[in-house]
């Protein structure tokens, strides 16, 4: 295995006086899809914001590529190459979708040029000069995914990229993924969709009440089964 891109040692986060999590540990290495899962509220969306300093309070140690970085504030953290793409996507409807592709600035060298982002999602070429109030749901998911790889950014962190997605449409952006690792970037999903991330990560991290549970490589799902059933209802 490659050297952890990020390592996460006992992090705790809080919003306001609420404890949200509690001393978790992971690591992803450089070019691995790794999976956050559980239920609503097990902590998979606040963990991701935490290694971005996106939460009201956190401790612990945050490692992104050798470098401590959980008291940095969450502009300096991304310009190490991390890229958000949030559950609420952020598109801006009042800009055209190649002005939402265009807006966040490039963070480090090597991000994919527009060109190469329209081959990689043909749909958002087609609508370029669409508002993005006006773009399907799928097609603003894209967006919110494109938006970062123009950044330069080379750790991904996606949050629940699946949800509402039409059947099709989330085997679009499945294949999206894996052609991304190949391209060698180190992704975090969370997801509560088991289905969607299954067959995408070469690791999962189990989550319940802001802990982590349990941890196991792809070739355990088999043997996984009961668990998952137990903290995920799948």
């Amino acid at each position: 295995m490659s050297a952890a891109l990020l390592s996460v040692a006992g992090l705790h986060a809080y919003y306001g006086e609420s404890h949200v999590l509690h001393g978790c540990d992971c690591h992803v290495a450089r070019g691995e899809v790794v999976t956050l899962l559980g239920r609503n509220g097990a902590g998979r969306t606040t963990t991701l914001k935490a290694v971005l300093g996106l939460v009201a309070s956190r401790s612990g140690s945050v490692m992104i590529d050798g470098r401590e970085t959980v008291a940095l504030p969450p502009h300096r953290i991304a310009r190490l190459g991390i890229g958000y793409c949030p559950e609420e996507r952020g598109i801006y409807s009042s800009l055209s979708t190649e002005e939402n592709l265009l807006l966040p600035p490039a963070l480090a060298p090597g991000g994919m040029s527009v060109e190469e982002i329209y081959a990689m999602f043909p749909n958002l070429k087609e609508r370029r000069a669409s508002r993005g109030t006006h773009l399907s749901g799928g097609e603003q998911q894209m967006l919110a995914l494109a938006r970062i790889l123009r950044t330069g950014a080379r750790l991904l962190l996606l949050d629940e990229v699946s949800e509402g997605l039409a059947p099709v449409i989330a085997q679009a952006l499945a294949q999206t993924i894996r052609k991304l690792r190949g391209q060698g970037y180190t992704i975090v999903m969370a997801e509560q969709n088991f289905r969607f991330a299954a067959p995408l990560a070469d690791r999962f991290y189990i989550m319940e009440r802001g802990r982590i549970v349990d941890s196991f490589g792809a070739e355990l799902l088999t043997a996984k089964t009961a668990m998952l059933h137990q903290y995920l209802g799948v």
